[in-house]
């Protein structure tokens, strides 16, 4: 079992930065790759960011890439997602999870375990 706990967003202006932070417990953490998504809306929860379990391999949204980057501290159990550069469409609710398998690993269905969401949102 893992929890997971978001924290670190707020109201920024365009073109600020934002670093969302996820804690999770349980001494499995190192076993799972640690995506983050959003949701935005009326709309459905899309992904952004991905990070293998070693952080040697990640992929990105292309509305996010070369704005986002993800990283994780294995030793703290906690996955960060810098945010430079915002945009007004980057308003969401922003998602951490936790996943082994089980499909693409930029789908929802990959993932095992969600936080409560953290809430960005971006004036223009």
């Amino acid at each position: 079992q893992v929890q997971l706990v978001e924290s670190g967003g707020g109201l920024v202006q365009a073109g600020d930065s934002l670093r969302l932070s996820c804690a999770a417990s349980g001494r499995t953490f190192i076993r799972y790759a640690m995506g983050w998504f959003r949701q935005a809306p009326g709309k459905e929860r899309e992904f952004v960011a991905t990070s293998s379990w070693s952080g040697g391999v990640t992929s990105y949204a292309d509305s996010v890439k070369g704005r986002f980057t993800i990283s994780r501290d294995n030793a703290k159990n906690t996955v960060y997602l810098q945010m430079n550069s915002l945009k007004a469409e980057d308003t969401a609710v922003y998602y951490c999870a936790a996943g082994s398998g089980g499909g693409s690993w930029n789908t929802p269905r990959y993932y095992d375990y969600w936080g409560q969401g953290t809430q960005v949102t971006v004036s223009s």
